[in-house]
């Protein structure tokens, strides 16, 4: 027996779509890893999740134009440094085309990858490259993740319809 496949609808326009998912609060992220040469590189994620408790998974979506996206490829490693609410001149220098980003934050290599860790985190994960799947014009990087640690009393950067939230403690 044969089953008819249903017609699929239209993709919504890009404007709606950007509009529809700007509603979506996200955590902001600095995905980072070296290059071949050894050189540092790094791009700012706001879509990140976790994919699988075992093995430990997790996801970043890069968007294919990133120079970053390559060095990930080329070393199979990466960190994924979750930014704290200090952490939004970081976000911003590392969305932007700028040739010296990591002359202007504080890091330190990663104990697990050798990946940079930023100081301007309440978390990060060092992840080896598990699998990357191409998906429009991005590329999901599923991480392995062996190492990672936390920062306590620190609340994360958030990101929502187009501008930098914080999150407060609840006051309970």
């Amino acid at each position: 027996m044969q089953t008819a496949m249903p017609t699929l609808a239209q993709s919504v326009d890009i404007q709606l779509f950007r509009t529809v998912m700007a509603s979506l609060a996200s955590g902001v992220s600095i995905v980072t890893t070296l290059d071949k040469e050894d050189e540092p590189r790094g791009l700012t994620c706001s879509a990140v999740c976790s994919v699988s408790v075992d093995p430990p998974l997790l996801l970043a979506s890069v968007s294919n134009r990133s120079g970053t996206l390559q060095a990930v490829l080329d070393r199979a490693q990466f960190s994924v440094n979750i930014l704290g609410s200090q952490g939004q001149m970081a976000s911003q220098l590392f969305a932007s085309g700028a040739t010296d980003k990591f002359e202007r934050v504080r890091w330190t290599p990663g104990p697990e990858t050798g990946t940079p860790l930023l100081a301007v985190t309440v978390g990060h994960a060092e992840c080896e490259l598990h699998d990357a799947v191409e998906a429009g014009d991005h590329t999901l990087l599923i991480g392995r993740v062996v190492g990672g640690g936390t920062a306590e009393n620190r609340f994360p950067l958030t990101y929502w319809r187009g501008a930098y939230a914080r999150l407060l403690p609840n006051a309970s």
